[in-house]
């Protein structure tokens, strides 16, 4: 058995806003008992987390036979978020929805705009297709998503999360777009 792990990544928030959109969520969630508002050493690969409250069946699909065993870790700095080793096969292009195979020839363009997202925050990567210069974090991903945001909230070991809880995050994130992968390590 392994670690899995859901992350909500929200799509629009700047690196400004990050942190009190962070705030307002896991003030929200320990306020409703999902998670605790004190933070131990519950997630992996960061050294603390908010751990899983009293009320976490609130949001829990309904078909939980087991109860959360890590917690929640909140990332507010440019991340790639990701669905764990795989890479996805193709990148789909926002404006004509052509994709891209990540093959030999693809790949280089795509991860030489992943690193350079990293460094300075913005990137870009022609579309084959329709060749228009497409901001990174705007492409979709096939099988094994990627998200390149400022903000994520990333539950390690929980029951799947019901529709009510991603309306609830989009709510609390001033109706942003959002994504949720999932993963496992």
């Amino acid at each position: 058995m392994g670690n899995w792990f859901q992350v909500f990544v929200d799509l629009d928030a700047t690196a400004d806003e990050a942190p009190r959109l962070a705030q307002r969520v896991v003030g929200a969630l320990a306020a409703e008992g999902v998670v605790l508002a004190e933070r131990t050493d519950c997630v992996l690969g960061l050294p603390s987390g908010h751990p899983p409250g009293p009320g976490w069946q609130r949001y829990a699909t309904d078909d939980w036979d087991w109860a959360p065993t890590d917690g929640l870790a909140v990332h507010t700095g440019r991340t790639c978020f990701h669905s764990g080793p795989d890479m996805p096969g193709a990148a789909v292009c926002p404006r004509c929805a052509a994709a891209t195979p990540l093959e030999d020839t693809a790949w280089p363009r795509f991860s030489d705009a992943i690193r350079t997202w990293h460094d300075t925050g913005a990137a870009a990567v022609d579309c084959p297709a329709c060749a228009t210069p497409v901001a990174l974090p705007d492409w979709t991903w096939d099988d094994c998503p990627l998200a390149f945001a400022h903000l994520g909230f990333e539950f390690w070991n929980w029951p799947d999360f019901t529709p009510e809880f991603h309306a609830l995050l989009s709510r609390l994130l001033d109706g942003h777009r959002t994504v949720c992968l999932w993963g496992g390590i």
